[in-house]
């Protein structure tokens, strides 16, 4: 390990998408989703040309950190090729969550700063092995052993051969958003890999931390924040339609909030799925939630249930596949198809095979396939 150390209430008229039919608990979006991971998408996002941008679960700042150091890698590294912000800000959301809860200045600077445990091998974190101290505590604020520092998890040593200056005051400084950025950008090129390369992408990430189930937990997130920083092909979509997806895609990013979401934006949810899992301290939307919403402002009003939606508007029978389907349409998923209490999810339909909706507990709105999710029951077509 060379970069990092591991270290009901509320009796509502509205219950999510819950529907009690036939001895059948209809839970909105808690279906498993198969095959892509999907996209964490974006309330607005930009190309990777290092032009700032705001992606719903990235502070901005945070954000503008990534997409400098892609872009100005190759100052400090001429060989680099195909490093993209995404791929540090999968590095980033794995090892700090982006320094999600800390302050963030104009200059990059995090406040309070970010360390690791300990790593003196008494199994805290789960470090076995202790590690002398290389800094006298400098970065790491102790000098009787090596912590990781910053939003992107430098051991000190590490950071002293790769640390470099991203915001021009003359300090590398592992706790400054843009200092740490490029140096993770130095690190994962090393000597010149091309990271448009799969096997050397996986390598790079490997010497940031070697654990197989850290690779694969990167390469989800850089998979989703690439999904995300492309926005969907509204081309020939006018009107009120297009006013509809608008605004289910300003929302991209917003968390799942089992009964959350109301015709004003995100809300605080219910308790609870039958799993257990609480909306009641998560401001955001489930599935019939985004729904609503989207169609209200449009001038639709619909019910905050997935079942009782697809009583709204002309069905499209999921006999007819999804070739029929357009963009604006609500596409439906049960657990019985063809019987349309037991459906228990819904989504807005994009075009090219996506939709947009609020999955299930701990994801976000985002984009999927429509063909990603089992029991599909049609679509109902309100404009």
């Amino acid at each position: 390990m060379t970069a990092t150390s591991r270290s009901r209430g509320g009796r509502r008229a509205r219950w999510g998408c819950v529907v009690m039919v036939l001895l059948l608990a209809a839970v909105c979006c808690a279906a498993p989703l198969t095959g892509a991971l999907g996209a964490l998408a974006a309330l607005k996002s930009q190309d990777a040309g290092g032009t700032a941008g705001t992606v719903a679960d990235i502070p901005a700042r945070m954000l503008t950190a990534y997409q400098s150091a892609a872009v100005h890698v190759t100052r400090y590294v001429p060989g680099c090729r195909g490093l993209r912000w995404p791929i540090l800000a999968g590095i980033a959301k794995v090892e700090s969550n982006h320094a999600t809860g800390h302050t963030i200045s104009a200059n990059g600077d995090i406040r309070p700063k970010i360390y690791g445990v300990l790593l003196d091998g008494s199994g805290s974190g789960g470090n076995t092995t202790p590690v002398a101290d290389t800094d006298h505590g400098r970065w790491d604020g102790t000098a009787t052993g090596e912590r990781a520092v910053g939003p992107f998890q430098f051991l000190p040593a590490t950071w002293q051969a790769v640390g470099k200056d991203g915001n021009g005051d003359h300090v590398a400084d592992p706790h400054n958003a843009d200092d740490a950025a490029v140096g993770a950008a130095v690190h994962l090129c090393g000597r010149g890999r091309n990271l448009a390369r799969s096997s050397q992408l996986d390598a790079a990430i490997l010497q940031y931390n070697h654990s197989t189930a850290y690779l694969h937990d990167v390469l989800g997130w850089i998979e989703q924040y690439t999904a995300a920083a492309k926005d969907p092909d509204l081309t020939g979509v006018t009107g009120t339609v297009r006013t509809v997806l608008q605004a289910a895609l300003s929302q991209r990013g917003v968390p799942y909030s089992w009964g959350g979401g109301t015709a004003h934006g995100p809300s605080t949810g219910v308790c609870c799925t039958p799993s257990g899992i609480s909306g009641t301290t998560i401001t955001g939307f489930d599935c019939s939630g985004l729904t609503l919403y989207a169609y209200a402002q449009a001038g639709i009003r619909l019910p905050h249930n997935a079942a009782a939606q697809a009583a709204y508007g002309r069905r499209i029978p999921a006999s007819l596949g999804t070739a029929a389907l357009k963009p604006g349409d609500l596409v439906f998923y049960a657990y019985a198809p063809g019987r349309d209490p037991t459906i228990h999810h819904v989504g807005i339909y994009l075009g090219n095979g996506q939709m947009i909706d609020a999955p299930r507990p701990g994801t976000v709105v985002r984009l999927d396939a429509v063909a990603a999710m089992s029991g599909y029951a049609g679509a109902a077509r309100l404009l």
